[in-house]
């Protein structure tokens, strides 16, 4: 079995920071792309950042300059660091993770952490 931690998150003001981690733990063979999603009311979820194995990254334009994605591999971490933050920012954060785990010849799935609430006001 395989599950995703999340810990971080919580209420900010517009211009501070916060940091979120996730742990990837269980059966796991290999651990691929790492990322963050988030989700704000009433909108689609969408990606915010995601790195590789090798530390290679993507980050949405929205958030570019202000948020930097990082990994541990040797403990299946990924971490986001939020600075600079908005109201706009506001959402539930998921993390996810390629994950093959064991014994499943291979075979990668997409894993997603429990959903961490950041919220942006003053």
């Amino acid at each position: 079995q395989v599950q995703l931690v999340q810990s971080g998150g919580g209420l900010v003001q517009p211009g501070g920071s916060l940091r979120l981690s996730c742990a990837a733990s269980g059966n796991i063979f290999s651990v691929s792309t790492m990322g963050w999603h988030r989700q704000a009311p009433g909108k689609q979820r969408e990606s915010v950042a995601a790195i590789t194995r090798y530390g290679r990254t993507n980050i949405a334009d929205s958030v570019k300059g202000r948020f930097t994605i990082s990994r541990d591999n040797a403990n299946n971490t990924v971490y986001l660091q939020m600075n600079s933050l908005k109201p706009e920012d506001t959402a539930v954060y998921y993390c996810n993770a390629d994950i093959s785990p064991l014994g499943s010849s291979g075979s990668v799935s997409k894993y997603w952490g429990q959903g961490t609430q950041v919220t942006v006001s003053s």
